[in-house]
């Protein structure tokens, strides 16, 4: 891994050291060396050229701050690496497009790392969804709301560069789940402020999605002192309303190993409803969630480099993750709807 911060340490070691296609060599740690700590057979390299250059590390995930994303997964391709990079993957749709072309012609795996579509909410919604439950999409609203009015103390979050602020860091989660529900959209609109009195990188935004058939809403902010629901897909056959409720976050906060039946299962007051129409009468039913499990992730990432498989994320639905966030800008610049 580049980095062993909040991101190595909960969305991808824990993943990597229990998965049994993987050996976790060990991260570079540019100040404090606290790897080991937890996982003592790991090593604490000083530099990037000393992962780069040792010759038993086959996959790097780039976790480090999104604007360093396109030169570290670069270098680790002309490495003969296979790399996992983090969301946003790139600053630009160009640097995305470039990684890909990279990665393809070295016949190197690279993916995304897009661990919110393994979510237990959005699991059960792509369930439903197959089941034949919601039926043709009429509406969809899929927010991400957090109350934090004070600065982070990350400094590559809050500093105004291309990759920073709250578009480029929990836009990616939803404009992947927006995607892989409906495809790219044809026209987009935005909407982006700064909000927080000290913050100089926004921290609100909403963007529309238009559909030939219908709309996608995406909201996130950190001024939201009581969340709404996360997830209200409208259909031609149902309605499902859910609050966002995964507790894989907070368990691997708590430090708890992803395994085992009970890992990713909500508790029963969190569930969704699903309200149907039958004549005329309308019935309500509370939908047990799936399981969430980031583990996912790694599992097919194993198979794609072990067997040629496809990567869980492509770089090319990557780049369009980009795609979109790059066209809210321009939509938020001029005030007015574009053209995808």
């Amino acid at each position: 891994m580049v980095s062993y911060g909040m991101s190595g340490r909960l969305f991808h070691a824990p993943f990597i050291e229990t998965n049994p296609n993987f050996n976790l060599a060990g991260s570079w740690e540019r100040s404090q060396k606290n790897i080991q700590a937890r996982y003592p057979h790991a090593k604490s390299f000083n530099s990037y050229e000393e992962i780069l250059n040792d010759p038993t590390i086959d996959l790097i995930v780039v976790n480090s701050p999104n604007d360093s994303h396109y030169e570290y997964t670069r270098r680790a391709l002309l490495a003969g690496k296979h790399v996992v990079t983090e969301k946003a993957f790139t600053t630009t749709v160009k640097e995305a497009e470039e990684l890909d072309a990279l990665a393809q012609k070295l016949n190197l795996k690279l993916a995304v790392y897009q661990n919110r579509r393994y979510d237990a909410d959005f699991l059960t919604i792509q369930k439903l969804i197959k089941e034949g439950s919601i039926g043709h999409f009429l509406d969809i609203q899929i927010s991400f709301e957090r109350y934090r009015t004070t600065i982070s103390p990350k400094v590559h979050k809050e500093t105004p560069t291309p990759g920073a602020g709250l578009l480029f860091d929990l836009g990616p989660h939803l404009v992947d789940q927006a995607l892989l529900l409906s495809g790219m959209p044809t026209h987009l609109f935005a909407d982006l402020r700064v909000i927080r009195n000290a913050s100089l990188v926004d921290d609100y935004f909403t963007l529309i999605l238009y559909y030939p058939t219908h709309r996608i809403l995406l909201t996130s902010g950190m001024v939201f002192m009581q969340q709404l629901p996360a997830y209200k897909i409208y259909g031609s056959k149902g309605c499902f309303i859910k609050y966002r409720a995964d507790i894989q976050e907070e368990d691997l906060i708590a430090e708890k190993l992803p395994v085992g039946p009970h890992w990713g299962i909500e508790p029963e007051n969190k569930w969704g409803t699903l309200s149907t129409d039958t004549d005329g009468n309308i019935s309500t039913q509370i939908i047990p969630s799936l399981a969430g499990n980031y583990g996912q992730f790694y599992t097919l990432m194993a198979d794609a480099i072990q067997n040629n498989a496809p990567v869980p994320t492509s770089a090319k639905h990557g780049a369009d993750i980009i795609k979109v966030l790059e066209a809210a800008r321009k939509s938020n610049n001029q005030k007015s709807i574009v053209e995808l």
